[in-house]
């Protein structure tokens, strides 16, 4: 027979001023400590909307006049059309430097090869 599991005692989550004060946290503290996972339950959150941050970005004209056509074509937006572009490569090239990092793990060390000049047979001393 097994032995009932006693429930854990978890510390209080913090009131956190700003979602940068609540990021950090998280980056730092394990949830385990915090939250009951047994007895957690999927959410759905429908009218969530990522936070965005507005720049200022210099595009050579005929560069956003391409965009914009393309987006045209598409019937969407040119911000979004750039926003998906932006979004695929900086994927392509996180997968790239992932898949780059995990060759590196793999290769094996060379075995020291002796330099050429180490070959040649060493003159004698002069007496």
């Amino acid at each position: 027979m097994s032995k009932p599991v006693r429930a854990r005692k978890l510390k209080p989550i913090p009131a956190f001023a700003t979602e940068d004060e609540e990021r950090e946290f998280w980056s730092t503290h394990d949830t385990v400590d915090y939250v009951d996972w047994e007895h957690g339950q999927w959410a759905t959150f429908p009218n969530l909307k990522p936070s965005t941050e507005t720049i200022s970005l210099r595009l050579p004209a005929a560069l956003l006049a391409d965009l914009k056509i393309l987006a045209n074509r598409r019937d969407i937006p040119y911000q979004s059309l750039l926003k998906v572009f932006l979004a695929e490569r900086l994927a392509q090239e996180q997968a790239s430097h992932r898949a780059g990092m995990a060759n590196k793990r793999l290769q094996l060390p060379r075995a020291r090869q002796p330099s050429k000049k180490a070959r040649r047979p060493r003159a004698r001393p002069r007496s």
